[in-house]
């Protein structure tokens, strides 16, 4: 990785080097926040599950 950096700054691509650093964070940001929002699916699912299983554990006592 150091030879790469080194080509790239004796070569006057910084700007280049930093749209590819910026995107490589802002794709690993949107790749996290997907995962995370998938895990709050899951649980909110389990959450919505076990109301509806109280609701027709009271429903049945009636």
């Amino acid at each position: 990785m150091d030879d790469l950096t080194r080509t790239v700054v004796e070569r006057g691509d910084l700007a280049h080097l930093a749209l590819f650093l910026w995107a490589s964070g802002a794709s690993a940001l949107l790749v996290w926040s997907l995962k995370e929002m998938a895990r709050v699916n899951r649980y909110f699912n389990d959450f919505v599950r076990e109301i509806a299983s109280l609701n027709r554990l009271f429903r049945d006592k009636d």
